[in-house]
């Protein structure tokens, strides 16, 4: 009996994850947390989807406001600027502001320039609300996630998050079918318009259901009382040091890299003022941007991984529905179908992510998240012109299982260690590096596609000449099948005409294959480096 006493005294107790953590923040109140979640879902909603809905409508935009397609990618280019400058400081805002006014103060603003968007009847007039609308949006996701951290314990973030994430990660997929249905059915004013009914509806949700706690309003009238200081200069640099690398990456392509005054000069004023806003920012009592979040180790692998995690998912979704238009002549909203399938499969791999995050090591299911966009753009490396719509669809399926599981890891484990009041400052970074990663990989695949597809139009250019026996082959078989048989003779404008064409999508296909290898390699890196996460108790 004294043995097996001593065996069960012995035996080690295990760990509260929830140890010290208190509801005195939560923004629920006396009510279900879950409400929130439901809540600050549909602003989110919102939100991510208008990242990616007007891409397939600029042609519609531009033609509609007799501009050319140039000018209107500044539809895009604008929202991205003033997004990228007010998430990092949508932090110190929240802490300044209150968490609650600052998130519908968000709210209303996006609402109401997409009302703006909508009407606009010149190109001018649009790209000034799509600026407002960027300032609005920057400052819902990191208060979204602020109000998560706060309302559940640790045990449950996971899931948690990963009912948030759900809007995340699908909105971005379903965006281009979306936009492309109403855009082909409707018109392109309507995909901000519908923006002004849901964004209503969110600020009397959150008016009514959402708590700001004393906890919170005690901090911020501390704060205020002790004179409130504007951190101007670092504000500046912010600014300057993210919007510039947002129209580097977003128009560096476009415009010919470095070949171009206007890039270099754009890529110099960023990389200076994010020198100098580190160095700056380290330096303050109370900083515009915690640039001392990135001494929490744990804090700094997963603001890496989410830069990753942002190469890939905006990546891989600008490219997929470029290539299949490019190269397989799919509609707008067809290509954006093949996205869509694998977003329905993410909402079951978001459930498992949420309840495998409290028991499972977070490293664990990061190399997991990174191996199935690993495997999805091996498949995709191995298409080919003649293949078909379900087998595209399969392998955005197998990309899509691995997504949940990096999303949902990454934003728990981001948060450990880290004290309550640093919940607004932490949140707006990791939203820095999704946006930042997302650019890097959109702005990257573009680059080394057009590359790409320059050297493999060179190299199979090479073969078309009359002493090459397939060649003639070729231009036969063609005038054959447009009733020419074109033998014996100089071969028709049309034959040449179309064989140019066939090998123009041959080339184009080739660099896409090559930008998938390139998006393989690189998250197979991140496999290994997803074990530099160090393990938390509980599965955290």
């Amino acid at each position: 009996m004294a043995s097996a006493a001593g065996a069960k005294r012995s035996k080690p107790k295990q760990a509260d994850p929830d140890a010290g953590w208190s509801d005195e923040r939560s923004a629920a109140g006396n009510r279900n947390p879950w409400l929130i979640v439901l809540v600050i879902s549909l602003a989110t909603f919102m939100e991510v989807l208008d990242t990616s809905i007007a891409n397939v409508s600029l042609p519609h935009i531009a033609g509609s406001l007799a501009v050319s397609n140039d000018e209107a990618t500044w539809v895009l280019t604008s929202y991205l600027v003033s997004n990228a400058i007010v998430v990092p400081i949508s932090g110190w805002l929240s802490d300044v502001m209150g968490r609650k006014r600052f998130y519908m103060m968000s709210v209303a603003l996006f609402t109401i320039s997409s009302l703006f968007c909508g009407l606009a009847p010149s190109l001018g007039i649009l790209v000034v609300s799509r600026i407002v609308q960027g300032i609005g949006g920057g400052g819902l996701a990191s208060s979204e996630q602020s109000f998560l951290a706060d309302t559940f314990p640790p045990s449950q973030r996971g899931t948690a998050f990963a009912a948030y994430g759900v809007v995340v990660v699908v909105a971005p997929v379903i965006g281009p079918s979306i936009g492309g249905w109403i855009t082909d059915n409707i018109s392109w004013h309507w995909i901000f318009l519908i923006n002004v009914p849901v964004g209503i509806i969110s600020l009397i949700l959150v008016q009514l259901l959402v708590v700001e706690p004393d906890a919170l309003e005690k901090e911020r009238r501390k704060r205020l009382r002790k004179g409130l200081k504007v951190d101007g200069f670092g504000f500046a640099l912010v600014a300057l040091g993210l919007g510039c690398l947002e129209v580097f990456m977003d128009r560096g392509q476009r415009d010919d890299w470095f070949g171009s005054s206007f890039i270099c000069t754009m890529g110099l004023i960023a990389a200076v003022s994010l020198v100098l806003l580190v160095v700056w920012e380290l330096n303050r009592k109370d900083p515009i941007v915690d640039m001392r979040l990135f001494g929490v180790f744990n804090f700094a692998t997963c603001f890496m991984m989410m830069m990753l995690v942002g190469v890939i998912i905006y990546g891989s979704t600008q490219v997929i529905p470029q290539m299949l238009q490019e190269v397989f002549g799919y509609t707008a909203t067809d290509a954006g179908l093949t996205l869509t399938m694998g977003g329905m499969l993410s909402l079951v791999a978001m459930m498992m992510a949420g309840v495998l995050s409290s028991k499972v090591q977070g490293r664990w299911l990061l190399a997991f998240g990174f191996l199935m966009q690993s495997v999805g753009m091996w498949i995709y490396s191995h298409f080919n012109v003649n293949t078909a719509f379900n087998q595209f669809a399969l392998a955005r399926l197998a990309q899509a299982v691995g997504i949940p599981f990096l999303f949902v890891t990454i934003l728990t484990q981001s948060y450990a260690g880290l004290k309550p009041e640093r919940y607004n400052h932490a949140s707006a970074l990791m939203n820095v590096a999704r946006n930042l990663g997302g650019s890097i990989g959109i702005s990257a695949s573009q680059a080394l596609l057009a590359q790409r597809e320059q050297f493999h139009q060179a190299r199979l250019v090479e073969g078309l000449n009359p002493l090459n026996p397939n060649y003639v082959e070729g231009l036969q078989q063609i005038g054959a099948t447009l009733g020419n048989p074109g033998t014996g003779g100089d071969p028709s404008q049309t034959q040449l005409a179309t064989l140019y064409q066939q090998m123009s999508t041959q080339a184009a296909m080739l660099s896409y294959i090559d930008v998938f290898r390139a998006l393989m390699m690189f998250m197979l890196v991140a496999v290994a480096m997803a074990f530099l996460l160090k393990p938390m108790k509980g599965g955290h």
